[in-house]
């Protein structure tokens, strides 16, 4: 890996914001595309380490994860990474601002996993902002908790969609006695996975599912069944078509009285990271930035968004759910999509589509609910054991995908031919091919 600060003239520099599934798989992808001579690939992420989101639940129950550090993953591949925070975007004048991070200082909620390179949640030990000057940008700061406004929520309620939250879980869930309440809020994938994790682990505690459908109202009626099943033998008690409007201390309020909650796990979705919305960048109104099918901002052509911080379209024109699943396609899309404009040659567009959905249900049990092109279930599902060997399978492959981007794709170096252009005034113009 390349640390100095300076690249050669003439480089065309493409800087990656955000180093989650989606940030590492294209910067890694990217390096293996394209000569080390033409390009200067700068990846932008406040922690050292590749953060396997999908695992966050088992972190918080006290399961060691493997460390696995970038400065490892990327050796070698002429990949620059830079350990800072992102603090803002001038879409405009093609520059990233970054303040340093502190390589193991405080970490803000959201900017755990490099799928949220933070800034505005901490400090950030810098002595000032760095501005880091593009010609070709990946966005790919992803996405931080989302509490939907509810009353008492980021105050009392623990996330766990990167290390610190996870990891302020896992002491408070350490600290708990036999009989305490536990109640996950939110009955999607990651509210199922952390209430079966916990309840797996910890089978002293009382844990408590609120959902605001019926429970699986998504799956196949044999996925529906099993996923029954496995709650009912973990002992967790499922309140359905509940909605929580309040958080409280020792409680939640809902639609159907008050819960005792000694910890409360807010899992009913996610929110696009906020600095693009503060960009010239085209966003909707969740702050998601628009993009074609490679990926290439609608309005920015020299920047691509992927991962939970771009809105890709997905079979049927529904837009593409925020999940590895989708981020890892939309990755190597986009980093193949920059690869063929930089060297010439045609761009490839492949139908972004989904084959399943994996839940893991603790350690032993887990639920494959295969679906369509669209992600809607169909009847077939794979269950009990053989599914969470899959899923382990699927998160292992995630991980060595970022792990090896110089082997996921045995493939030529092109050279460029599209030479770094000026910075245009007022306006950004498109960059040829």
């Amino acid at each position: 890996m390349q640390h100095g600060n300076a690249h050669g003239h003439g480089q065309h520099r493409i800087v990656v914001i955000g180093a989650g599934y989606a940030g590492a798989i294209a910067a890694g992808r990217l390096a293996r595309r394209l000569r080390r001579e033409d390009v200067a690939i700068t990846l932008v992420n406040a922690e050292p380490d590749f953060v396997e989101r999908v695992r966050m639940h088992q972190l918080a129950v006290g399961q060691e994860l493997r460390p696995r550090p970038f400065s490892e993953m990327f050796a070698g591949t002429g990949v620059r990474l830079r350990l800072a925070r992102v603090t803002a975007v001038d879409a405009d004048g093609r520059t990233v601002s970054i303040t340093e991070a502190e390589p193991d200082g405080p970490r803000g909620p959201g900017a755990s996993n490099g799928l949220g390179s933070s800034g505005g949640s901490g400090s950030s030990g810098s002595s000032g902002v760095e501005e880091l000057p593009y010609d070709t940008l990946v966005y790919a700061l992803g996405s931080t908790w989302s509490t939907h406004d509810v009353p008492g929520a980021a105050d009392h309620a623990h996330d766990i969609t990167g290390r610190p939250g996870a990891l302020r879980l896992r002491a408070r869930l350490a600290a708990l006695g036999a009989g305490q309440p536990v109640v996950v809020v939110g009955g999607g994938l990651t509210g199922l996975e952390a209430a079966t994790e916990i309840a797996e682990a910890r089978p002293d505690l009382e844990v408590t599912l609120a959902a605001r459908g019926a429970l699986g109202d998504w799956l196949s009626p044999k996925g529906a069944r099993h996923l029954r099943k496995v709650m009912a033998g973990l002992g967790i008690t499922v309140h359905e078509n509940t909605t929580v409007t309040e958080v409280g201390a020792d409680h939640v309020t809902t639609t159907a009285g008050d819960l005792p909650a000694s910890v409360t796990i807010w899992t009913t979705g996610f929110a696009a990271h906020p600095i693009a919305r503060a960009t010239t960048l085209k966003t909707d109104a969740t702050g998601r930035i628009e993009v074609d099918g490679t990926m290439r901002s609608l309005s920015h052509p020299d920047v691509y968004a992927i991962g939970d911080a771009a809105l890709a379209q997905g079979p049927g024109d529904k837009p593409l759910r925020m999940s590895c699943a989708s981020g890892v396609p939309m990755a190597w899309q986009a980093a193949d999509a920059i690869a063929a404009r930089l060297t010439g040659a045609k761009s490839p567009t492949a139908p972004l589509r989904y084959f399943n959905q994996c839940i893991s249900l603790g350690r032993k049990e887990g639920l494959i609910q295969y679906v369509t092109a669209d992600d809607r279930a169909r009847t077939a599902a794979l269950t009990g054991r053989l599914a969470a060997f899959y899923k382990e399978l699927v998160c292992k492959g995630a991980a060595w995908g970022v792990a090896n981007p110089t082997l996921a794709i045995p493939t030529r170096r092109r050279p460029t031919v599209v030479q770094p252009t000026p910075i245009p005034t007022p306006a950004p113009e498109a960059t040829t091919a």
